[in-house]
């Protein structure tokens, strides 16, 4: 489409300014859509900027109002006349379309302009460059729906639009995303719109399986799932997920070992799976500005989206090309991408991070703050820290050593002894629940509380399950039922 003549331009935007003062009523329709910098003859830009100014303060749109309010400078009285000289039109809205239309099309120019420099700046990265060139174009894309600024009128507004959706849940603190835990949702309102949240733990303590887990749940309600793999192919992943929604153990899903009921069950799980909108991205190594472009780009292909997982924080690049940029300052720049990107997109974003192996020498070797990789940017930066703990996992390692030093003595009267010590101790621990206790630690919440949440590890079908619904929701260990979505797809 040719670009609409400067002169022309200014026609449209008179026909707007006129039809503004004749029917002010019309003037809320496109006062959040239109700016005055799309206006470029200076006169239309100086009277639609006091039109918008009277129309915030609720005053009336008239030539009379008007009058007082422009400064003589800007424009004569001759020209504000030949403004209402202009014959009002009745369909508006086509006008005001086209005004916009020709504004962004104007910054499309200078922005071309602007990247034909970049381009021949010697310092920046094609990656850095292709990152700016999608970034002005998506702001450039939604500038037609929505403003920078909200003055405190409106924010007020849907504040108290907010506290009354509260009042009419009633004692439903769910606000987010269900998390899959009743506890966590009640501390944290589920995952919200724009927040970053971390979940931390030290290897083989089921991170994975733990963000797995609220992925179920998440897709249970009819919402969408983006992962980020970089460590796990997704076939790997949708193993996990078979094995804990079907309570077919793990490992004889890999060898394939099932019987004919086993199957059938595999079936309808798969059945009911490939109906979810789950994405995976399995490429391996991704820097921020690789996983902000596949992310928007998946987001405006499917709405649906509602959450985004990464798996793993450290495994990503920053993208910076410069060989001096020290592991911490990569670090930072990418947990202040992932917040940035969570609000452009306003979505959640869970980011699962390793631990520092120091945590281990301590006698309690449960997660606190310090212990994140290159913590100071990531604690800034997140909303809720969530830190997996399993003591029993500490416990079986430390019996393992023991169990080899003794063989490795040959003390075989010391090692019967050692063994049925375990004996008696897993019983114990069976009859307990120790077995298969696990911790999530709430490091942080931005806006709420701070507490520790006890769940249940299912070893042999690789999820954690609610421990606050035991007593309200049977355990069914070979069917789901769907509805039961909570208890039964924690993994």
């Amino acid at each position: 489409m040719p670009e609409i003549p400067n002169s022309q331009s200014i026609d449209i935007e008179r026909i707007v300014i006129s039809a503004i003062i004749f029917d002010s009523s019309k003037f809320e329709d496109f006062a959040d859509l239109l700016e005055p910098k799309d206006f470029i003859h200076i006169p239309h830009r100086s009277i639609f900027e006091v039109c918008l100014s009277l129309f915030k303060q609720g005053l009336p749109l008239d030539e009379g109002f008007i009058r007082t309010k422009l400064p003589e400078s800007k424009i004569s009285n001759e020209e504000f006349l030949y403004i209402l000289s202009t014959n009002p039109i009745a369909n508006i809205e086509a006008y005001v379309k086209e005004l916009k239309n020709a504004s962004i099309k104007r910054e499309f120019h200078a922005l071309a302009n602007s990247l034909r420099e970049k381009s021949l700046d010697i310092s920046a990265s094609s990656e850095e460059i292709l990152d700016e060139i999608e970034r002005q174009i998506y702001i450039l894309s939604v500038k037609n729906i929505q403003s920078d600024f909200r003055d405190s009128l409106q924010i007020i507004s849907s504040t108290i639009e907010i506290i009354k959706e509260m009042k009419e849940r009633g004692n439903n603190v769910l606000i987010g995303l269900n998390t899959g835990f009743k506890q966590l949702n009640e501390v944290t309102t589920g995952f919200n719109k724009g927040e970053l949240i971390i979940i931390g733990a030290r290897p083989g303590m089921g991170k994975t399986a733990l963000f797995l887990s609220m992925a179920q749940t998440i897709l249970n309600h009819g919402k969408g799932v983006a992962a980020f793999s970089l460590e796990m192919p997704a076939e790997q992943l949708m193993l996990r997920i078979l094995s804990a929604m079907s309570s077919i153990p793990l490992q004889d899903l890999r060898r394939g070992n099932l019987d004919d009921e086993q199957w059938r069950e595999l079936s309808r799980c798969s059945d009911i799976m490939s109906s979810k909108d789950l994405f995976i991205d399995d490429g391996g190594t991704l820097s921020i500005n690789q996983l902000r472009s596949k992310l928007r780009k998946l987001k405006s292909k499917n709405p649906n989206i509602e959450i985004a997982i990464v798996d793993y924080l450290q495994l990503m690049k920053s993208g910076n090309k410069r060989g001096d940029t020290m592991r911490q300052e990569e670090i930072s720049e990418i947990s202040r991408g992932l917040k940035t990107l969570a609000r452009e997109l306003a979505i959640p974003i869970i980011a699962l991070s390793q631990l520092n192996r120091s945590l281990e020498s301590r006698d309690d070797k449960r997660p606190i703050l310090s212990d994140l990789r290159e913590s100071g940017a990531i604690e800034q930066d997140a909303d809720i820290i969530l830190f997996l703990y399993r003591e029993n996992y500490y416990k079986e390692q430390s019996e393992k050593q023991r169990r080899a030093k003794l063989k490795r003595d040959g003390d075989e009267k010391a090692l019967k002894a050692f063994e049925d010590e375990l004996k008696r101790s897993a019983q114990e621990d069976f009859k307990t629940g120790k077995a298969d206790e696990a911790e999530i630690i709430i490091a942080k919440n931005r806006n709420g509380e701070t507490k520790t949440i006890k769940v249940r590890w299912n070893r042999a079908y690789t999820r954690f399950e609610d421990k606050a619904l035991e007593s309200e929701i049977p355990y069914i260990p070979t069917k789901i039922d769907d509805s039961l979505s909570i208890n039964l797809e924690n993994f």
